[in-house]
């Protein structure tokens, strides 16, 4: 018998469900603004319409919901929030499966999104996979012999939070020289505009009239596909950047695929790409590691959080059916 799958992307901007088969087909797609100022209990309040809205009356044989940042998928409890305030130790789970009375799985949306590619996605057909997303913040999800990676609590898998230079690193900034600290799309713009206010020479200066905050990933992007040396070498320096971040990750999980999305990485990876794997191939201790490693971009979207809960609520109750 097909199941019916209710998947929930929860965010700081939007709250987004959809109905789906456990093929990942939508029936149903809604959408909502998150308004997370006016705390979890509203929050949850529209979480839980989405839910009915979506499901348009159909009985749903389990719920799946994606959350951001760290979360304990195992008592279901969203620990912490990232741009949701007063998200603290949130019993999401509970309240969700009282309310519509089937079982209700939480995750975490990058470990998610991870588990998405892996199931109808760029990872399909590889039982060892990393998800690495290269966006506002560096996240992922790891695949392991095609079961999802999560970790003792659940807190497995934070790709962005590995140290790759402690040079540098300032008290109380714990982000410092880590692969989010220097790859991901805040803080590359943050060395850029470091860079043009030491007197770095680019275009990039008369297209802002000399204002260096006004310098965005996406601006940079404009000058390298013009072909400005220095927009072309922080490309390439965040390349190396992720180079590193993968050497680790191959030398503890020996994946055969990596997956990569994000803002940064699905519109610049032409100006990072060489740099990236050079590196690998430099800093790894053989070349087993790389020479039959496929590294491809990610394919699902922006629906790629709706899937992962819908792939996380089918994994779970076929796991509790044996």
């Amino acid at each position: 018998m097909t199941m019916q799958l209710l998947g929930v992307d929860l965010g700081g901007t939007q709250i987004r469900a959809a109905l789906a088969d456990e093929n990942g087909a939508m029936r149903t797609r809604v959408a909502t603004l998150t308004l997370a100022d006016e705390g979890p209990e509203a929050v949850i309040g529209r979480i839980c319409a989405q839910i009915e809205l979506a499901m348009e009356g159909h009985k749903v044989t389990a719920i799946g919901l994606g959350a951001p940042g760290p979360t304990d998928p195992y008592e279901g409890v969203v620990l912490v929030g990232p741009n949701l305030p007063g998200w603290h130790n949130i019993p999401l789970r509970q309240v969700l499966a009282q309310r519509f009375g089937v079982p209700v799985f939480i995750g975490n949306d990058a470990n998610l999104a991870g588990l998405a590619e892996y199931r109808y996605g760029a990872g399909r057909k590889s039982n060892h996979m990393i998800y690495i997303t290269v966006s506002t913040g560096i996240g992922g999800g790891i695949i392991s012999g095609k079961r999802l990676l999560v970790g003792r609590q659940g807190l497995a898998a934070e790709i962005g939070h590995i140290t790759i230079d402690y040079t540098g690193e300032q008290e109380g900034r714990h982000e410092v020289g880590t692969l989010e600290g220097l790859a991901s799309g805040p803080n590359f713009a943050r060395r850029v505009r470091k860079e043009l206010a030491a007197g770095a020479d680019s275009i990039l200066r008369e297209w802002v009239n000399g204002d260096i905050d006004a310098v965005t990933p996406q601006l940079v992007q404009q000058a390298a596909a013009q072909g400005d040396p220095f927009a072309l070498d922080q490309f390439a320096l965040n390349g190396r950047y992720l180079g590193v971040g993968i050497t680790n990750l191959l030398h503890v999980f020996n994946p055969q695929r990596i997956v990569i999305g994000g803002s940064v990485w699905l519109h610049a990876q032409e100006y990072m790409v060489d740099t990236m794997w050079e590196t690998i191939r430099k800093r790894s201790q053989s070349p087993g590691y790389w020479n039959e490693l496929e590294i491809v971009s990610a394919e699902l979207g922006d629906d790629v959080g709706l899937l992962g809960a819908i792939a996380l609520a089918e994994d779970e109750m076929e796991r509790m059916r044996g």
